[in-house]
């Protein structure tokens, strides 16, 4: 009989973008003149004990103490909180929905702001382990509960220990305290989680570093949002461009890689191409670029850039835009939506959101039989099709084939074999 999962996950800074307590002082202390004080205060201690540099108990009674908070900064908080969710975990609700029995919040942080955050993500109330704060008559934070494990130094380790879990358990965090988990032997592998912070002593000793929630997903071979992390997509920049210009990508979660740090293997390797008006492109290199998507020109960029090899390798080319970030968002759009309207190689579609659905891009030579050998392995495969958006030129075919979500992993394969096809991938 196969062993069930448990995915144990920690709140402050992976659940969420940021720390609780640090956001809370942040709203009760707002109008204190020293509140910038009291701000690095608690940031402070906070850093300590996700380090392992202070005791978990020591860091959190000297945070709690200097709070200052009641419950209606917590309802401020709370509203807060609901929108700070990490965006790799906003996007793979379903997941939550799904295994509902199977995750676990364990967190140093509170109930009181943990529970209605996760409430949406249909994470059971009992399956929330975390702090309670204690109240004084007028709503005033005055303590938490310190008989509570998880207020002490290894509270998680005492906690799971105690929970007895039957099955494989995995975690997923970004502290020290969730470290722990994996060095007390309690848990089969440990996910340090760095999509809003990297802390150097957890990452050094994880079984796997995460840049988000989908690339956990795509390790242990579970179902998501998205079909391909996108920190697995490397950006090269070739050039000079300027950091600010390429913040749509690092927010997007895509990995840049600067020419100057790139070497042969980086560029074979890359799934996008920006290039700027200083840079100088070798066409060989363009021509080895098997896993090369999609190439944006920044500003006037003159370079060698071969058009004719990126529109018959499926390359997608973007640029000439009032703006290098309009050009860096049509490129992040067609790598997440398959957007191609405003290139300059590939033919001109317009492309509706669809949900629920698989979409597949399909770009092959403009060949007679080529799209009806797409359709002719779907409806092989009893495969339904939603919707189907088809656009060409003299050259090349751009397919959007939106499918439902029951359909054979074999059938990419086979798509990629198809008569005429140049390349083929899931976006969702």
């Amino acid at each position: 009989m196969k062993q069930k999962n448990y995915y144990i996950i920690d709140f402050d800074s992976t659940f969420t973008q940021v720390e609780a307590l640090d956001e809370l002082v942040r709203i009760s202390l707002k109008d204190n003149p020293k509140r910038e004080v009291v701000y690095k205060k608690i940031e402070d201690f906070t850093n300590q004990a996700m380090n392992g540099t202070m005791s978990f108990s020591e860091s959190l009674a000297a945070r709690v103490k200097l709070l200052e908070a009641d419950r209606t900064h917590l309802k401020k908080l709370v509203t807060h909180l609901k929108k700070k969710v990490s965006k790799s975990f906003s996007r793979n609700a379903s997941f939550f929905k799904k295994h509902a029995d199977d995750v676990l919040i364990v967190s140093g942080g509170f109930k009181e702001f943990i529970t209605p955050v996760v409430k949406k993500f249909h994470i059971k109330k009992e399956n929330i382990y975390a702090n309670t704060f204690v109240f004084d008559d007028a709503g005033k934070i005055i303590g938490y509960d310190d008989q509570n494990p998880l207020s002490k130094e290894g509270g998680k380790v005492i906690l799971i220990r105690d929970l007895n879990l039957q099955g494989e358990l995995y975690g997923i965090g970004d502290g020290y305290s969730d470290l722990q988990l994996r060095e007390s032997g309690l848990i089969k592998k440990f996910f340090a989680y760095t999509e809003n912070i990297s802390r150097k002593s957890v990452t050094a000793k994880a079984d796997h570093v995460i840049p988000s929630f989908d690339e956990f997903l795509y390790i242990n071979k579970l179902p998501g949002a998205i079909s391909y992390p996108k920190n697995r997509i490397l950006c090269l920049v070739m050039g000079t461009v300027p950091e600010k210009e390429l913040q749509p990508f690092v927010q997007e979660g895509f990995t840049l890689v600067r020419e100057k740090e790139a070497d042969e293997k980086t560029f074979q390797q890359a799934g996008m191409l920006v290039i700027a008006a200083d840079a100088v492109v070798d066409p060989k290199k363009i021509k080895k670029a098997t896993r090369l998507k999609a190439v944006g020109i920044f500003g006037k960029a003159k370079t060698s850039l071969p058009l004719p090899l990126c529109t018959e390798m499926g390359i997608v080319v973007f640029g000439n835009t009032r703006s290098n970030l309009q050009t860096a968002q049509h490129m992040i759009d067609f790598i997440n939506k398959g957007a191609i309207n405003d290139s300059y190689n590939f033919p001109k579609l317009r492309l509706p959101a669809v949900k629920n659905t698989h979409r597949i891009i399909h770009i092959h030579r403009n060949l007679p039989g080529a799209i009806a050998q797409v359709n002719l392995l779907l409806a092989k495969g009893g495969i339904n099709i939603d919707a189907q958006f088809l656009m060409t030129n003299a050259t090349i075919g751009y397919a959007i084939i939106d499918i439902d979500k029951n359909y054979d992993k074999q059938l990419l394969k086979e798509l990629k074999k198809t008569a005429h096809t140049i390349k083929t991938r899931v976006l969702y």
